[in-house]
């Protein structure tokens, strides 16, 4: 194995994850850049990528993968040059492990970076202001969330990241009403809010009724279906549902349309019922087998008067008790008996 394996498995583990602490999405960054640069070291050099070495990673092959990566892959200059801040980082790492390569490494950090056109940054008109405000249908659980969000970015600046991860609880509508936001880099700051910007909030979050650590403006749900309101939402009862037939009705079943298995299982239940729990019923409950022993109300609710008799229980026979004194007296034997021939 030679050295490229382990220093780049130590840059990953050791320098990004437990020293600089980076997020999940810089270590994917990097983890998508050397896999493609291995990919492309592996079909240039025709080696394995376990057998590549530091040296394999020269200069004119760094170059040769960023014209790769925009002429082949139709990447952009951006993205040209974040790839290449993975690889400036992963050979200012190997610099000071590996010494003896610095020959090799030196030449690829002087790579520099490709410049490009920056937009221009520009603003918004009033007009055009009113005009996003007034597109939401503010009538719909989804235009609030919209008209909202909307305003909430026009008034404050914050970035898409800060605004889509606002919570509940970083949302404060008393004297001095701000908002605290997580930007990138993990910077957070504090942006204060206008009077309007704290009644469109107030009503929102009114409607909104979660915990605190929940979002603020939250996607709508995937059926497509509105989410009903907080508070303010009169509470949906059933109250169009036909109310329950009454205890015996439900149990009770003819057993011609009684399947053969549930009848047996209702049997051997009525059997086990009536040996066992025949002496916790009341007296007047004793002849009727069928009826529930913490259920005596089941008999009056019965209204069916084609309900087929059942079967009388049998009588329990009165409980014997033994008298644990012997009638007659025991007397043993002093000595065991001898046959005497």
């Amino acid at each position: 194995m030679s050295l490229l394996a382990p220093t780049l498995q130590a840059f990953f583990t050791e320098r990004l994850i437990t020293q600089r602490d980076s997020s999940p999405h810089t270590i994917a960054s990097y983890r998508d850049t050397f896999r493609l640069l291995l990919a492309f070291a592996g079909e240039r050099t025709g080696k394995q990528p376990c057998r590549l070495d530091i040296d394999d990673l020269d200069a004119p092959l760094i170059g040769a993968f960023l014209n790769h990566l925009e002429q082949t892959r139709g990447n952009s200059a951006r993205t040209r040059n974040n790839r290449l801040a993975a690889i400036h980082a992963f050979c200012k790492y190997a610099a000071l492990r590996h010494p003896e390569h610095l020959h090799t490494l030196g030449r690829v950090l002087a790579i520099p970076t490709k410049r490009y056109e920056r937009n221009t940054v520009s603003y918004l008109q009033l007009e055009e202001i009113k005009a996003l405000l007034a597109a939401p249908d503010r009538g719909t659980w989804l235009g609030r969330r919209d008209h909202a969000l909307v305003l909430l970015a026009v008034l404050t600046g914050v970035r898409v990241a800060e605004l889509i991860t606002l919570t509940i609880g970083n949302v404060s509508l008393a004297t001095g009403a701000h908002i605290k936001v997580t930007g990138k880099g993990r910077k957070r700051r504090t942006v204060t809010l206008t009077a309007e910007a704290v009644g469109v909030l107030r009503e929102w979050l009114k409607e909104r009724y979660g915990q605190p650590q929940g979002p603020a403006l939250p996607h709508p749900p995937r059926n497509g279906a509105q989410p009903r309101r907080g508070r303010t939402a009169p509470r949906q009862t059933h109250r169009h549902r036909e109310p329950r037939a009454p205890f015996a009705r439900r149990q009770a079943s003819h057993p011609a349309h009684t399947p053969p298995h549930q009848r047996n299982a209702a049997q051997s239940r009525q059997h086990r019922h009536h040996h066992d729990r025949a002496m916790a019923r009341t007296r007047e409950h004793q002849n009727h087998a069928h009826l529930r022993a913490r259920r005596p109300k089941a008999q009056r609710t019965s209204r069916r008067e084609d309900h087929p008799p059942r079967r009388q229980a049998r009588p329990l026979p009165p409980l014997r008790r033994t008298s644990c004194v012997p009638t007659r007296p025991l007397i043993m034997p002093s000595d065991p008996p001898h046959n005497h021939r």
